[in-house]
């Protein structure tokens, strides 16, 4: 497979050549106020117009990345101070020692084993489910791949656990507010409405990922030499923080972990709170990095020093980011975003009504290549759709449902700053992930397909 950064440069080349293929063209929009008190500008179903077409030159090609940079700003300087403070956590040993304490203790009841991937995978899909985690995720990693491998699993299996727990969550949620609210809000459909058959649908896909996890997990500890990733979690060892393998477990390394947990109670606080976002969360782990640092007795060249190192970590995923959000950049500037729009609703609409929903899905699986934001995803979706919906014998709550299931293929986006960030965390390339991934997101689109089938065929599925 080529290097990552490669095959998201080709899909620049492509979207540049479909740019020039695809008419120019926007809808008419309006500014609608958010059950939160947000504002967001709508298109207009039915007011499509076409535009002079808008040629991009072949410096697109590196124009695009940089103003993906500029775009993508916020999400970059979260990955970078991410990087750099947990590095500096790593530094202190405290993980490594903590893991070994923790792991006396899970041998002495072995049983606490069986319980390990399901009812953690569990907490994160209900963080999906309930608050919509998605890159608040990213301080996990590093921790839960220490606890795998510990326990005889690899790599992948601690990037699932916090990873696809809180994917599954987030695209079967019952009280998201990025997407069930808002598409929620913008469809016309009360805000929330159909939660029993939400809860229903999110307990199958949790419990579908969960089974996946679990199995792959099993395979591997029988035979650690079938994972993708041995020789990277062979390097993990050779490379441990050269201070820490031989300390024994201290004060320093408990103050550590409990300025950790500190942070992550106040993250939790401060987003169901406050909503905070990228800007307030990244300054959360700079100030948890620094404290972790000045607790463990380094001095503040020790800690610049390590932070830098870990920043420097996560530079591949911030150029694959960048490129990612050039996509966008390519599609905005020529005007094709709104014109793809109205070719997938054309489409959807001389389909069968028994094939409806789950077309929508597809084109929302489409548009969600270059849109990951839900909110952003919703605004652009909902205004055309939700309509559509009423003309094809579908309620507008299942048009909502369709959308949100599209988060489903996320985890395998290349294009997606989150899954891109896990991956860079976890320091496992975006192919080896894909591959392995791939069964299951095959899965996932047929489950996605089968939960659309009884809201479409057995029941009208309203605003109950």
């Amino acid at each position: 497979m080529p290097h990552t950064l490669v095959i998201v440069g080709a899909l620049i080349v492509l979207v540049l050549i479909l740019s020039w293929i695809v008419p120019s063209g926007e809808f008419q929009r309006i500014e609608k106020v958010l059950p939160d008190g947000g504002r967001l500008k709508v298109p207009v179903d039915g007011t499509f117009q076409r535009l002079p077409k808008t040629y991009l030159g072949l410096q697109t090609l590196f124009l695009a990345p940089i103003k993906g940079f500029l775009d993508g700003a916020g999400l970059i300087s979260f990955l970078l101070i991410i990087g750099g403070s947990f590095a500096i956590f790593q530094e202190t040993g405290a993980v490594e020692q903590g893991i070994k304490r923790l792991m006396v203790h899970v041998r002495r009841h072995p049983v606490l084993e069986m319980f390990f991937i399901p009812v953690l995978m569990t907490v994160f899909s209900l963080a999906g489910a309930v608050f919509g985690m998605a890159e608040e995720l990213i301080p996990f990693i590093v921790i839960f791949i220490a606890l795998s491998r510990a326990l005889g699993y690899d790599s992948i299996v601690g990037t699932a656990i916090p990873f696809l727990g809180a994917a599954a969550g987030f695209a079967c949620a019952f009280f998201n507010p990025f997407t069930v609210g808002v598409a929620q809000g913008i469809a016309g459909v009360p805000i929330y409405s159909g939660l029993a058959y939400r809860v229903g649908a999110w307990v199958v896909a949790t419990g579908v990922v969960i089974a996946y996890v679990m199995v792959y997990a099993a395979k591997i500890k029988r035979n650690p030499e079938l994972s993708p990733v041995r020789d990277i979690d062979l390097a993990r060892v050779s490379t441990a923080p050269a201070g820490s393998s031989g300390e024994a477990w201290n004060t320093t390394h408990i103050l550590a972990l409990l300025t950790f947990l500190g942070a992550l109670i106040l993250l939790v606080w401060g987003v169901l709170k406050y909503q905070w976002y990228l800007e307030a969360i990244a300054a959360l782990f700079l100030g948890m990095g620094i404290l972790i640092g000045l607790i463990s007795r380094m001095g503040p060249s020790a800690i610049a020093k390590h932070f830098v190192a870990g920043a420097k970590d996560m530079v591949g995923v911030v150029f694959i980011v960048a490129c990612a959000r050039a996509l966008l950049v390519i599609a905005n500037d020529a005007r094709i975003m709104d014109t793809l729009l109205l070719y997938g609703s054309t489409a959807i609409r001389v389909l069968p009504a028994a094939l409806t929903a789950q077309v929508m899905f597809l084109v929302q699986c489409v548009i969600n290549f270059f849109i990951h934001s839900g909110t952003s995803q919703a605004a652009l979706t909902m205004p055309v759709l939700a309509p559509l919906s009423d003309l094809v014998g579908i309620t507008r709550q299942t048009c909502v449902y369709s959308f949100a299931l599209s988060e489903l293929i996320n985890p395998i986006l290349p294009t997606s700053a989150v899954t891109m960030g896990v991956l860079g965390a976890a320091k496992i390339p975006w192919e080896r992930w894909a591959r392995w991934f791939l069964p299951l997101m095959l899965i996932l689109v047929v489950l996605a397909f089968l939960l659309l089938v009884p809201p479409t065929l057995l029941f009208h599925w309203g605003p109950v």
